[in-house]
């Protein structure tokens, strides 16, 4: 019989899959014997048997039942009692961290009963009332329906009616009032009145975090986060304890070290005579744990002591929800920590020094995408003048953009292109979408503990909070004392030091781009980066080449450790100037012209060439033969074709060039070029192009070697689809480079490859090794031609309708398609290496720095992969972590 309910003292932390990470987690303290409220656990299989049946399984009423008669029992009171009740709460719980996704309800068990029996025990009448409207609050939105927002105003209401600043003014007659007014909402909006039967609220409460799984909100975030749909949540049943009985008691949250920075501490919020809701909801300004210390020596110590234990005990950044009820310490929940980029790798660092962990699992802890953020730059605000607001910093990093007041206009001016900064009071689940649609957040209340907080820091988003802006939502602006702030005006929002500028504020270099670009090593965040990296070199097994056409390119991606280039694209050196060459030569009408025209082109080449290879002397450099359509280098047709009759329109003679080109252009016109005339094509039907390519490059080993240098030039032969196209390429190739060895009396060795970007390639990979002496994966084409996607065209199109739906989870073209365009490759390095052993395979579209991809292409036995020389210290890094058994792209979240 599959069983559904465990309590907590039944589970440990490594059930996490079972318990959802909030209730294994919840089990672990227990088993510590920390100060945990009692409780147990709904398992994740309950949840996904409630959604794939649409019912609730069979016999989980009956184990719920059993579980909390043992809490009734041990508690010595009842749920909904008449009197002194007892009282829990129904929370969520995946197995990844999830914050604020789901669903939460205090309090449950209360009624117009149990109200008034609450209120004696506890001698409080304004504590019990205040309980009350707290459910009927939780419970009405998050399990009947209403808008949460209904709530709210009728909340704003009272308050303004009788004059209170906060929910701390209002008395018990105000909040038996507001009671009232809650019910009669409930009833007016769902046709039901709110439930009186405790076990009701109970059985519907579970029920109704089942649902949340589904939510939008909910599944948004999986889909940002890469968690599976599958999964399902727990729901953890906990017996109530208050932190609003006075100013004895409080609600907070606190971190082990600062989550922003790493630093070692403790760090956190605090909120006395407050819920823990109140806490990350910014309705009112916390105090620090500093605070705390002189509010309740004694609670703050033990906290103190408990944090330190569950440091050491999970070797890790720790975050801990807590209460304080009538000066006893209560601890609700713990878990690994969110935290930002710059954190992660100085937490590392700093653990692996404590001897907390060992170089591979500090390695571990950080990611490709970590260290992409971190290399961005952030403002220069030496000559911007003083700061508009000043709040925490609570998710750092720059980011400049217009002024928005809700999550839809977020995302309708994102979608347009433009950047935008969200700005709100406080954020709720429900701004998710325009969290991540906008370049940064900035609330006017909450702390580093608040949802803004928490949920921009797991994205990467730039976040201040608690700024003390006035925001008036209605008018759509914001006030700082005499300045008003209207949307759509550009503001600098600064992360790392809580600051607002108006206007863009210019940017300045990161610390971390700036050591790979010299080398220059410091104390902190860089020096954790730098450690990450070198551990990431001594364990990696795929090498990491850089996408490299200029010189300049090339000396950038060796200064960020690329250990060769992958991609060399000559087409590149076709452009600018250079541009009349490659016409002239289009335009021949004899082979005359033609020669001449490549042989002005021959000694341009070469030149880029040789620097190229000198700037990578002594590693490989893969150089690509000329690839996209000729055409690409002539003026578009539609342009020509209305100068030349704007021309003729005046009365005019149109320039004689003009009307070539435009022959010309109509000539070679395709419906679809990506599939015509280009790649291995041209080189077999255009006289003379490929041997004037092979020349430069068989030249320029020529100037290299005889100046010292060591060029290992690679040739590469595009969009080949069959093996009989590569080897009359490769006959050619081999002709000029044994001509250019005769001619200047220097050995001219090249290797001799192709691209796999064509389906048909994929599959006759065995044959086309027997003339290709290596491999390089052209993702970005084998993407386009497997899907049947135009990349330029479907991308605007319907991709985030595809994402939307969770047809795609993220877009092809970012990360690989492991079961199509990954299967596909598995099978061109299966066959090719069968037929030639050792046949060197790589990888040089983007995805070969995009951290999952570069995952896939470790497993798949590449040998290499390239990328764009910004992109090289995140392959380099993600290289490592993959020869790390079992570790993922997003294994620090």
């Amino acid at each position: 019989m599959v069983r559904y309910v465990y309590d907590f003292a039944e589970g440990d932390r490594d059930l996490a899959g079972l318990l959802g990470g909030k209730g294994a987690n919840l089990a672990e303290m227990t088993r510590l014997g920390m100060p945990v409220p009692p409780g147990f656990t709904v398992t994740t299989e309950a949840c996904r048997s409630y959604l794939t049946c649409g019912r609730e399984p069979h016999g989980l009423s009956e184990e719920i039942s059993e579980h909390l008669a043992s809490l009734e029992n041990a508690a010595g009171r009842r749920l909904g009692q008449p009197n002194g009740p007892l009282l829990l709460s129904v929370r969520s719980g995946a197995r990844f961290s999830m914050p604020g996704m789901m669903e939460t309800i205090l309090d449950l068990g209360l009624g117009d009963d149990s109200v008034l029996g609450l209120a004696k025990e506890s001698g409080s009448e304004r504590f019990a009332w205040d309980s009350y409207r707290r459910l009927l609050q939780m419970f009405g939105s998050t399990v009947m329906g209403v808008d949460g927002g209904v709530f709210e105003s009728a909340l704003s209401d009272l308050k303004r009616f009788r004059g209170a600043a906060d929910d701390l003014d209002l008395d018990a007659a105000d909040l038996s009032e507001l009671v009232e007014t809650y019910k009669n909402l409930i009833r007016e909006e769902t046709g039901e009145d709110f439930p009186q039967s405790s076990d009701e609220q109970l059985r519907r409460a579970v029920l109704a975090v089942f649902e949340s799984w589904n939510g939008e909100r909910a599944r948004i975030y999986r889909r940002r986060e890469h968690i599976a749909d599958g999964l399902g949540t727990a729901v953890n049943v906990q017996t109530m304890v208050f932190g609003n009985l006075g100013s004895d008691s409080g609600s907070g949250v606190a971190f082990t070290r600062d989550p922003a920075t790493g630093r070692a501490g403790l760090y956190g919020d605090y909120l006395p005579n407050a819920q823990g809701e109140d806490v990350v909801a910014g309705i009112r300004d916390t105090v620090s744990l500093a605070d705390l210390e002189d509010l309740d020596p004694v609670s703050y110590a033990q906290l103190r002591g408990h944090m330190r234990t569950l440091e050491r005990h999970y070797r890790d950044l720790c975050d801990i929800e807590f209460t304080i009820e009538h000066g006893r310490l209560w601890m609700l929940q713990t878990r690994v920590g969110k935290r930002t980029s710059e954190a992660a790798f100085v937490i590392a660092a700093e653990l692996e020094d404590e001897g907390l962990i060992d170089p591979a699992e500090a390695l571990r802890r950080v990611t490709g995408d970590g260290l992409a953020r971190l290399m961005f730059a952030r403002f220069d605000t030496s000559g911007v003048g003083e700061a508009l607001a000043h709040g925490l910093p609570a998710s750092p990093g720059a980011a400049v953009g217009a002024v928005v007041f809700d999550s839809a206009e977020a995302v309708r001016r994102a979608a347009a292109g433009e950047h935008v900064v969200l700005v709100r009071q406080e954020t709720t689940p429900d701004d998710l979408p325009g969290m991540i649609a906008a370049r940064a957040v900035l609330t006017s209340h909450g702390g580093k503990t608040s949802h803004a907080a928490v949920v921009a820091r797991g994205m990467g988003t730039v976040c201040v909070c608690g700024a003390g802006i006035a925001v008036d939502i209605a008018a759509r602006r914001f006030t700082v004392g005499d300045t008003v702030v209207e949307e759509g005006t550009v503001v600098s929002v600064d992360g790392s030091e809580g600051t607002v500028y108006l206007g863009a504020a210019p940017l300045a270099e990161s610390d971390v781009m700036r050591y790979f670009e010299s080398g220059e090593r410091t104390a902190g965040l860089v020096e954790s980066v730098a450690r990450a990296m070198e551990q990431a070199d001594r364990g990696a097994r795929l090498e990491v080449r850089a996408n490299a056409d200029t010189p300049q390119d090339a000396v950038r991606a060796r200064r960020f450790g690329a250990r060769g280039i992958g991609l060399c694209r000559t087409e590149h050196m076709f452009l600018g100037e250079r541009r009349e060459l490659v016409e002239a030569m289009i335009l021949a009408r004899d082979e005359t012209d033609r020669k001449r025209a490549l042989s002005a082109l021959l000694p341009l080449q070469r030149g880029d060439f040789i620097g190229i290879l000198e700037a990578m002397d002594g590693l490989p450099t893969t150089i690509r033969l000329i690839d996209p359509p000729l055409h690409e280098f002539l003026p578009h047709r539609t342009d020509l074709a209305v100068r030349i009759a704007a021309t003729e329109a005046r009365g005019e003679r149109p320039d004689p060039h003009d009307v070539e080109l435009l022959a010309a252009v109509s000539r070679m016109h395709e419906e679809n070029p990506m599939l015509g005339l280009r790649g291995v094509r041209l080189g077999l039907v255009v006289p003379g192009l490929v041997a004037m390519q092979v020349r430069a490059i068989a030249e320029a080993v020529v100037a290299r070697t005889r100046a010292g240098g060591s060029p290992e030039a690679e040739i590469m032969v595009p969009l080949v689809g069959a093996v009989e196209e590569l080897r009359i390429e490769r006959t050619e190739v081999e002709r000029v480079l044994a001509q250019v060895s005769e001619e200047t009396g220097v050995p001219v060795h090249c290797p001799v490859g192709t691209m796999i970007e064509l389906p048909r390639a994929a599959l006759t990979a065995g044959r086309i090794a027997e003339e290709a002496e290596f491999f390089s994966f052209g993702t970005n084409d084998l993407t386009q031609t497997t899907w049947g996607f135009s990349r330029d065209d479907v991308e605007a199109a319907f991709f985030s309708a595809y994402l939307d739906k969770g047809i795609f989870a993220a877009s092809p073209f970012e990360t690989l398609d492991r079961d199509g365009v990954g299967r596909l490759l598995r099978i061109a390095v299966d066959e090719g290496r069968a037929a030639r052993p050792d046949l060197k395979i790589g990888v040089c579209g983007e995805h070969g720095g995009d951290p999952d991809s570069v995952h896939f292409f470790h497993e798949a036995e590449l040998d290499y992969v390239s990328c764009s020389p910004f992109r090289v210290p995140v392959a380099r890094l993600e290289a490592g972590r993959a020869a790390l058994s079992g570790t993922r792209p997003n294994d620090s979240k």
